[in-house]
């Protein structure tokens, strides 16, 4: 059973959650551009003050480890890296769209047509990524991956034969330009559902008990793909 604080960087939405034995207490978040960099401390300090806890009281610190953001999957890997060290706690690692599927079917479980404890139902969250490119995985409703973490060009074939088989539900900022593309009487598209860090801690729990840690000296994000910078377009030809 454990203190957890779970950290959510991979997208747009920077958000912290304060957990323990799996269940959160306390939760902040915000949809600012950019805004990782200037709110994740301040959300930490202040689910610390409202629940009368110091860094030293965590059992550990829980992080989601891409695929997204770069830049901020690399702010939430540093601070949770410092946290580790200042307070020699150790670190769990959540894949971000493990992170998005539980998150998701917790929460719309009820919503989702036939038979899931059957096996007949596949979830694929979707990160949005550039032009017709998405970051996607699927896993079964007990949230096991049935095939990886891939950056995938969307296209009218795109899990095909899959949904020749399964009712699949796309879920995630990719979602819509799937659904625009992706024409299948399997296929279900549920909008509005963004990452949070209160996806994390039935996950993080359940890798606490079994002591399953990453080493944060050697950790790196899951970025998927190379940080490709743009200049200015008056820079380009300076």
């Amino acid at each position: 059973m454990g203190l957890i604080i779970n950290l959510e960087t991979a997208s747009p939405v920077c958000s912290v959650a304060l957990s323990r034995d799996g269940k959160v207490l306390g939760f902040r978040d915000s949809t600012e551009d950019k805004s990782h960099a200037t709110r994740l401390t301040i959300f930490i300090q202040e689910l610390f003050n409202d629940h009368g806890v110091k860094a030293e009281n965590l059992d550990a610190i829980s992080l989601s480890m891409g695929p997204g953001s770069y830049t901020g999957l690399r702010i939430g890997a540093s601070v949770a890296k410092g946290m580790a060290y200042g307070a020699g706690k150790p670190v769990i690692g959540i894949p971000t769209l493990k992170a998005l599927a539980n998150g998701f079917f917790s929460a719309h479980q009820q919503d989702i047509p036939g038979s899931p404890e059957a096996g007949e139902v596949l979830l694929c969250p979707m990160l949005d990524a550039r032009r017709m490119e998405v970051y996607s995985a699927l896993y079964d409703t007990g949230i096991n991956e049935v095939s990886p973490v891939e950056a995938l060009v969307l296209e009218p074939e795109s899990y095909r034969s899959l949904l020749d088989q399964h009712l699949i539900c796309f879920f995630g900022t990719g979602s819509d330009k799937a659904a625009e593309i992706i024409k299948h009487p399997n296929a279900r598209f549920f909008t509005g559902i963004v990452l949070s860090a209160t996806f994390q801690p039935e996950l993080a729990e359940t890798l606490f008990n079994t002591g399953e840690f990453i080493d944060a000296a050697y950790f790196e994000p899951h970025y998927l793909k190379e940080f490709i910078a743009s200049l200015p377009k008056n820079k380009l030809f300076g």
